[in-house]
């Protein structure tokens, strides 16, 4: 018992030493002015085209000509590619002279008809001999039609022989080579991949925690590993709602459009991007801590400014205390936007009022002792401990 009343007496002696020591309580402050107040979603994404499209052939044969390459750059309408035409020209020949038979065949069973269907009429033939005559007719109409329909197919193949760009854009890919056979199946076989490289887009993944702030027409940047120095700016058109986890970790698909006038974007680059979920500028911005400001009058302490006594108000009711004339007065306002530390003040205040944000305690005299911490620390709560100067 002799041992613990000893310790008490060394804690208590310990406290008057800290309490004793001057302190100095001066008021933070901020002032209300116009600036430009953000909040950003980040997150990594892969570049890629916005309009690109796989060229391919309809018809099976040769490639006989390529009139493009690798990075060509191509115009709409463009002829860049031929399949060897010898089997589809000949077929189109033969196409020509069945369709020019099964006419004469037509026109013959047509002439035969008119003039039995008059002889029918008088009694001159028989029944059967007439029905005989409108079935051929009938069928050798059926034939010719047929036959036109197969002459349309085989101009259409011939003309699919000759392969043009179907857009202004580079080419990125050549898939086949002079002299290979390409096969026409139920899947189009492929000659090139053309991209238009002006029109760039983001395909970007972001968190599932911060997909909620993410609009269509908000405005993002973003910068490639190619081009370091370089930002390249984007607008929102997409925010795809399918989401993807990988490693329990889940993800959506946002798509920000970007313009690539210097081509310097290509596919496959990863892009780090930065959304603007919030962009607002020249507003009146004011600290977020001072809406939760709340005055104290501290003893001892007759620098601090008093403060007035507060309106009776909603207690829903946003306040803020702004230092006019020495003193402290409560102003109610509303407010708009928040960037988490900086908040939108859209009535209330005045571009230019000096905002009170919070209490800052310092210890006084001693150059030795350390400073506050700068936030709203209690002046009366114990010191640290101070350092032991002497040699």
């Amino acid at each position: 018992m002799k041992y613990l009343h000893l310790t008490a007496t060394i804690a208590a002696a310990a406290m008057l030493c800290a309490c004793g020591g001057k302190q100095q309580i001066e008021l933070e402050t901020a002032k209300a002015a116009r600036g430009e107040i953000t909040k950003t979603v980040t997150a990594t994404g892969t570049v890629e085209s916005k309009t690109q499209v796989d060229v391919g052939t309809q018809v099976t044969g040769i490639i006989d000509k390529l009139y493009a390459d690798y990075n060509s750059v191509v115009k709409k309408g463009e002829l860049i590619a031929e399949i060897e035409k010898t089997l589809l020209d000949s077929e189109l020949k033969s196409a020509n002279a069945s369709m020019e038979s099964a006419r004469l065949t037509y026109e013959y069973n047509k002439t035969n008809y008119e003039r039995d269907k008059k002889l029918h009429e008088r009694q001159l033939i028989s029944d059967y001999e007439f029905e005989t005559s409108r079935k051929e007719y009938e069928v050798s109409k059926t034939a010719y039609e047929k036959s036109q329909a197969d002459r349309v197919r085989a101009a259409k193949n011939l003309n699919y022989a000759e392969i043009y760009s179907p857009i202004d854009g580079i080419v990125i890919s050549r898939e086949v080579e002079v002299g290979q056979t390409v096969v026409s199946s139920m899947n189009v076989a492929n000659l090139y991949v053309i991209a238009d490289l002006e029109n760039m887009r983001v395909i970007a993944d972001v968190d599932e925690a911060d997909i909620g702030q993410v609009k269509v027409g908000q405005e993002a940047k973003f910068t490639v590993s190619a081009f370091p120095d370089d930002v390249f700016h984007g607008v929102v058109t997409e925010v795809r709602l399918n989401p993807t986890t990988e490693s329990n970790v889940v993800t959506y698909e946002v798509v920000v459009d970007a313009p690539n006038p210097e081509m310097k974007l290509i596919p496959g680059l990863t892009a780090e991007i930065t959304i603007y979920t919030v962009r607002e500028k020249n507003v009146l911005t004011i600290p977020q801590k001072a809406l939760h400001f709340t005055p104290h009058d501290y003893p001892g302490s007759p620098s601090l400014p008093k403060a007035d006594p507060a309106p009776e108000s909603a207690p829903e009711a946003k306040r803020v205390w702004v230092l006019e004339s020495g003193r402290l007065v409560a102003h109610e306002v509303t407010t708009g936007a928040s960037s988490g530390t900086s908040v939108v003040v859209t009535s209330g205040l005045s571009d230019g009022d000096i905002i009170a944000v919070g209490y800052d305690v310092e210890a006084g005299h001693n150059d030795d002792a350390p400073s506050g911490d700068g936030g709203e620390r209690s002046p009366f709560a114990p010191k640290p401990p101070q350092r032991n100067n002497k040699k």
